[in-house]
C-alpha cells in the first residue's frame, strides 16, 4: 500500500453499528459487563477504549510495525519505555536531544539507579565504549532536537543487536512519512504525536510501536498500570491528524528547502543546520535512511549575541514564537531558554547548542510569505 493510502485509512474502519466512516469518540470511563469478567473487550477506559484502539492500530500500520500504544505525551511514552529498566541498568542515549527527554532521565530516573551516558552519536562507534554488562537500552532522535544531526539507524541497530540491547528512536522531527526506524532494524519508535502526527497544534499525544509481543505485553502493562493514557477526544483529534500526514510532510519538506536555501544565502546568518544541504556531515546517511528532508532547522546569526537573536525571535509575525513544531503553522523558537531550557548551559554548549541559536518549524504557509518575515525580521 503506498503511502498516501495507508495514512488516509491506517486503523480506520466505518463503524459496525452505524456506517460511520469516522471512527466514533466513546466518551465513556467504564463498559457494562454481562457478568464478571465478561465483556466486548472492553472494561474500563484506562485499559483500553474503541477509539484509542483504532489509533494504537493507525500507528502501528504507518510505522510499518505490528503494535502500538498510545499516550497521554510523548514525554509519557519515553517514560514508559524506561520503566522497562531496572536500578543499575545503564542507558546510553544521545548527546543531542528534546530538553523534556534529558530532563526526565536526569531529574526524574536517575535518582532511582538507572545510569545514563550522554555520547556523540553522529559516528555509532562512539557507542561501543559505554556498553557494558548493565547497558539495556540506547536512546537515539534523528535528525536530533535542535541541531539536526543524523545518526545512522541501521549501524546503531547493529551494534545494539550484538550486544542484546534494545534500540528506540524517536522518530518526532521525521514523522513515518519520511523515516521507518523498524525498517531499519530499531526495537520501538516513538512519537510525541503533538508534532506532526497531530499536525494542528491542538492535541497533546505520545505513542510507540514495536513488532515483539512480548515487548509489547510488558509496555502494555506499564501503561495500564501508570495510567498515562490519552483521552478518546484527544485520539479522534490524532486519527484525523494522520489523514492528511503526507499532504502536509510534503509542503512541509518543499517550505523547509526554499527556507532553508534563503537562509544558507542570507549575508547576516552564519550558520544554518538543516540536513538537506550536501556539505551536511550526515547528508549521505539522511539521504541513505529518510524520503525527504523535513521542514525543521535552527540557525544562527553572524551578531551571535543574545540580543541580537532575542530582536529576531520577537520580530516575526508569521512565525509564532512558541514551544513545539509539526503544527501548520510555522514556529520559531529559542531553545537555550524554551525546550533545552532544562540542561545546564555547560552541557548544552559542549553540545554546540549556544544560546544564540534559533529554531525553526517551518509550517505550510505560503513559502515567500514566510522568506519575506524572515528577511524583515533578520534585517
Amino acid at each position: 500500500m503506498k503511502l498516501a493510502t495507508k495514512f488516509i485509512h491506517a486503523g480506520t474502519e466505518p463503524d459496525a453499528s452505524t456506517g460511520a466512516i469516522m471512527t466514533p469518540i466513546y466518551q465513556t470511563s467504564t463498559f457494562v459487563q454481562s457478568a464478571p469478567g465478561v465483556h466486548k473487550g472492553y472494561d474500563y477506559s484506562r485499559a483500553g477504549n474503541p477509539t484509542r484502539a483504532a489509533l494504537e492500530a493507525a500507528y502501528a500500520k504507518i510505522e510499518n510495525g505490528k503494535f502500538g500504544l498510545a499516550f497521554s505525551s510523548g514525554v509519557a511514552a519515553t517514560d514508559a519505555v524506561i520503566k522497562l529498566l531496572e536500578p543499575g541498568d545503564e542507558v546510553i542515549a544521545s548527546n543531542d536531544m528534546y530538553g523534556g527527554t534529558y530532563r526526565l532521565f536526569t531529574k526524574i530516573f536517575q535518582k532511582f539507579g538507572i545510569v545514563f551516558h550522554f555520547v556523540d552519536m553522529k559516528d555509532a562507534n562512539n557507542i561501543i565504549p559505554f556498553i557494558n554488562q548493565n547497558t539495556k537500552l540506547i536512546w537515539t532522535e534523528t535528525p536530533t532536537n535542535p541541531l539536526m544531526n543524523i545518526i545512522d539507524i541501521e549501524a546503531t541497530a547493529f551494534i545494539a543487536k550484538q550486544h542484546n540491547i534494545l534500540l528506540c528512536v524517536d522518530n518526532t522531527f521525521a514523522s513515518p512519512y519520511l523515516q521507518n526506524p523498524l525498517q531499519l532494524g530499531a526495537d520501538i519508535v516513538m512519537h510525541s504525536a503533538t508534532k506532526y502526527l497531530g499536525g494542528h497544534s491542538d492535541v497533546i499525544q505520545g505513542c510507540l510501536v514495536m513488532n515483539d509481543e512480548a515487548l509489547r505485553e510488558k509496555l502494555f502493562f506499564i501503561q495500564k498500570s501508570s495510567g498515562a493514557v490519552p483521552g478518546p477526544q484527544d485520539c479522534f483529534l490524532v486519527l484525523r491528524g494522520i489523514k492528511t500526514l503526507h499532504v502536509r510532510m510534503q509542503r512541509h519538506c518543499e517550505n523547509g528547502e526554499k527556507i532553508a536555501h534563503f537562509l544558507y544565502h542570507h549575508p547576516k546568518v552564519e550558520k544554518v543546520y538543516w540536513c538537506g544541504f550536501e556539505n551536511h556531515p550526515g547528508y549521505e546517511i539522511a539521504k541513505k535512511q529518510m524520503r525527504g528532508f523535513g521542514g525543521m532547522m535552527s540557525f544562527t546569526l553572524k551578531d551571535d549575541s543574545i540580543d541580537n537573536a532575542i530582536r529576531v525571535l520577537t520580530a516575526t509575525k508569521l512565525f509564532a514564537l512558541a514551544e513545539s513544531l509539526g503544527g501548520v503553522e510555522s514556529l520559531i523558537n529559542h531553545p537555550a531558554t524554551m525546550t533545552h531550557a532544562s540542561i545546564p548551559k555547560e552541557e548544552r554548549l559542549k553540545n554546540g547548542l549556544t544560546d544564540s541559536l534559533i529554531r525553526l518549524s517551518v509550517g505550510i504557509e505560503d513559502a515567500d510569505d514566510l522568506i519575506d518575515d524572515l528577511k524583515n525580521a533578520i534585517g
